[in-house]
């Protein structure tokens, strides 16, 4: 492997770096930046329809207080989910979308690959059947194009009994322990965050793909890459892929390539 290996760029929560995490206004910038891999999160609204949001507390993405677990879905895709500490009044009236809505940006785009992440606040609020059971339900639409990911191990293997789609499992550490159980398991992706990697050395090989993320500059996706990194994460979406165009390397490509 070497610096040249190709990076392939995923929008995490969209391009969240200038525009209101997982929005459909971020997932379409990052459309537009070229990116065919998008990641999101995914909780459970109090009548059981997928909710495109990382918190379940409201507070932080919308400024004001609640929770997803305690409202339908009519409710929460009224509310205004513009970051307003972090973009002020820039981009007020954004909505919090559902899983649905931003399946739709997949229609017509069947090079486009959806990472969606169960969150597990929901898995333990309200059970991980019906959960993941809603969650694959609504992707069928677009089932080809999707990967179901979580940090909780039960969930992933859940999907994969029921959903007939690829998972991945989001690692909480990379140590042996770790290593025997997705081993076992035997997902098709692999996600870590970039800090809890050793310094140095290859990354475990496998059938899975590696996807590192909280990465935002080229130097550390391309020493990642000459280590086996497969993806490169990045809320950074518009430097991340203005330098890779400058080094003239392709920001994408299909999953099987």
């Amino acid at each position: 492997m070497n610096h040249a290996r190709l990076i392939h760029l995923v929008a995490h929560r969209g391009n969240a770096g200038e525009f209101p995490e997982n929005t459909i206004p971020a997932f379409a910038s990052a459309l537009e930046f070229g990116l065919r891999f998008l990641e999101l999160d995914v909780h459970i609204s109090a009548d059981g329809v997928p909710i495109v949001i990382h918190d379940h507390d409201l507070i932080r993405t919308t400024g004001r207080p609640g929770c997803v677990f305690d409202l339908r879905a009519r409710e929460l895709v009224m509310i205004d989910a513009s970051e307003p500490e972090r973009f002020g009044e820039r981009f007020r009236g954004t909505r919090i979308p559902l899983l649905s809505d931003v399946l739709s940006l997949l229609e017509r785009r069947p090079e486009v690959t959806l990472f969606v992440e169960i969150k597990r606040a929901s898995l333990i609020r309200f059970g991980y059947d019906q959960v993941v059971a809603r969650v694959v339900n609504t992707l069928k639409p677009a089932r080809a194009q999707c990967v179901v990911i979580s940090f909780d191990l039960a969930a992933v293997h859940r999907v994969r009994q029921i959903g007939g789609m690829p998972i991945g499992w989001v690692l909480s550490a990379y140590d042996a322990h770790t290593r025997l159980k997705f081993e076992a398991l035997q997902p098709e992706f692999l996600f870590v965050d970039h800090e809890m990697l050793p310094a140095q050395g290859a990354l475990w090989r496998g059938p899975w793909r590696w996807a590192i993320y909280e990465v935002e500059s080229l130097g550390l996706a391309q020493a990642l890459a000459a280590r086996g990194a497969d993806y490169i994460e990045t809320m950074a979406v518009h430097p991340m892929s203005d330098a890779m165009r400058n080094l003239q390397q392709p920001v994408h490509a299909p999953p099987g390539a």
